[in-house]
């Protein structure tokens, strides 16, 4: 497992990776919200946990960071509208977003 501080454009996020039998999670967030890979269940996190307005989106396809961030997100949280994600808006463009 690697955990790594990253900018992107001057604002700080952290870097998880974690290595799995036959697969590797990935995300990258800040104190708001987060991307992630295809692990992600975004319906869990709108239908079950819609009263956290949990921000998050997930990228499927990715098998490290840089392709996390440029991605298009194929599913976005309903909360994450509020910062402007919608799916299509790449994994970078959206952490962007954020404060």
């Amino acid at each position: 497992m690697t955990v790594e501080p990253m900018f992107l454009d001057g604002k700080p996020f952290t870097a998880v990776t974690v290595k799995l039998p036959k697969t590797t999670l990935l995300i990258v967030s800040n104190d708001v919200g987060y991307i992630m890979c295809g692990a992600l269940d975004v319906d869990l996190l709108n239908d079950k946990l819609a009263d956290r307005k949990i921000i998050s989106g997930r990228a499927v396809g990715v098998k490290t960071i840089e392709q996390l961030l440029s991605a298009p997100l194929e599913k976005v949280t309903d909360a994450s509208a509020a910062y402007g994600w919608k799916p299509g808006i790449t994994g970078r463009e959206a952490l962007l977003l954020l404060p």
